[in-house]
């Protein structure tokens, strides 16, 4: 399927890897022209010489931590007037909310709530005014379905979920669109710290903490970042126009709510 989208700029935040990466290459798949990001500047080189190789489009890393303003403005300087932007962060650790203290409670926030919603600030009108904009932000299954030890991820990413609900709706009739996808168990780095923490809780190897965690989804196996990735690249496509201020659950099954 033609996306409808070739051509045009996104800024695909915390992308040289895992589920980021996976919406980047989708995205330049579609033949959009890429700014990417991350903290490692020879692997964030890496990822974007390999995307431009295997897609033809332009990509341009930007090597700076997004929660703070000054990444935030190299990101927009980069790419002033995108017309796609993928919000994406890491998210808090697995850790038991007793300790959690106030200063990491902050930062968690900052990181899943408060730079998202800076970014889609400065964006936002300039997608209105040209009569296309597509905002995707990569949250969690937590958000529906808590998990426990990521509660402040949860909590964070449930804020940003509430607070972009009301605006989704103000621009929907400019042709911009916010929705937000929401990852269960996925093949990337973030999982094998669910295994590390499953074999300390259970004292099992991990392949058997693995083994039982992929049996408890319905789908019998987790995610594939490519399909993750080929979803983000719908929600941006020009088919996807009536679509907004939705939270897509890809988690094989695994939240057995009807709604």
């Amino acid at each position: 399927m033609d996306l409808g989208i070739k051509g045009k700029h996104a800024i695909v935040c915390a992308s040289s890897r895992g589920l980021g990466r996976a919406c980047a290459q989708a995205l330049a798949e579609a033949g959009v022209n890429l700014v990417i990001n991350g903290l490692n500047e020879q692997r964030l080189a890496l990822v974007a010489k390999e995307i431009e190789e295997s897609t033809g489009v332009t990509v341009v890393p930007v090597a700076a931590d997004v929660s703070t303003e000054e990444g935030q403005m190299a990101l927009l300087a980069a790419c002033p007037d995108p017309d796609i932007l993928v919000n994406n962060n890491a998210g808090p650790p697995l850790k038991d909310f007793r300790q959690l203290d106030k200063n990491a409670m902050i930062d968690g926030v900052n990181m899943n709530m408060l730079t998202p919603i800076s970014l889609i600030q400065q964006v936002i009108d300039s997608m209105a005014a040209k009569g296309f904009g597509r905002i995707v932000n990569i949250t969690s299954m937590t958000v529906k379905m808590p998990v426990a030890g990521l509660d402040l991820s949860s909590g964070a990413r449930a804020g940003l979920t509430a607070f972009l609900a009301g605006i989704a709706r103000t621009v929907a009739d400019k042709n911009v669109t916010i929705n937000n996808i929401l990852p269960g168990y996925f093949a990337t780095d973030r999982l094998e710290g669910v295994f590390k923490a499953g074999m300390e809780r259970t004292g099992q190897d991990r392949d058997t903490v693995a083994t039982e965690l992929a049996a408890k989804v319905p789908a019998g196996r987790f995610g594939v970042p490519a399909e993750f990735g080929n979803t983000c690249a719908f929600l941006c496509s020009q088919h996807a126009g009536y679509i907004t201020g939705q939270n897509v659950l890809l988690d094989g099954g695994l939240n057995p709510s009807a709604f």
